[in-house]
């Protein structure tokens, strides 16, 4: 498990755009993992919530990840559904993801996004998606 986790680290690590936002892997299970996102006001549009970009980015970043889990590190997202339902205004964004079902080339997963604050935990958005192994040449058909 231990070699699952320093991979997933790794590849976090390496994704300048998930060290921009923050982004920090919190757990790694065997077909589920925790990403977690302290919620800044650069995160936010007009109204004060939290970007639905930033939301859908971090359920997109942990439904792969959890795709990763079942399929191996050469993955990425083939498509993903959001539904928003309720702002997320301060605190910590918790992006909850796990394999549903993974085949030899396609995975499906599921993303509950929670934003964690003050001991209470609040269902922001949930998603689901189709996560695909890719071969050295790009994605496999």
């Amino acid at each position: 498990m231990t070699d699952l986790v320093d991979r997933a680290r790794g590849a976090l690590l390496a994704q300048p755009f998930s060290m921009l936002l923050g982004t920090e892997l919190m757990h790694v299970g065997a077909d589920e993992l925790t990403l977690r996102l302290p919620v800044r006001d650069e995160l936010k549009q007009q109204h004060g919530f939290v970007h639905g970009g930033v939301i859908s980015y971090l359920a997109d970043n942990a439904l792969t990840f959890a795709g990763a889990l079942a399929l191996g590190p050469r993955v990425v997202t083939g498509e993903y559904k959001i539904n928003y339902l309720r702002p997320a205004l301060t605190g910590t964004l918790m992006a909850r993801a796990r394999v549903v079902h993974a085949g030899r080339q396609q995975a499906t997963c599921q993303c509950s996004v929670f934003v964690m604050e003050n001991g209470d935990e609040r269902l922001v958005a949930l998603a689901q998606g189709t996560v695909s192994r890719m071969s050295e040449k790009g994605i496999d058909d």
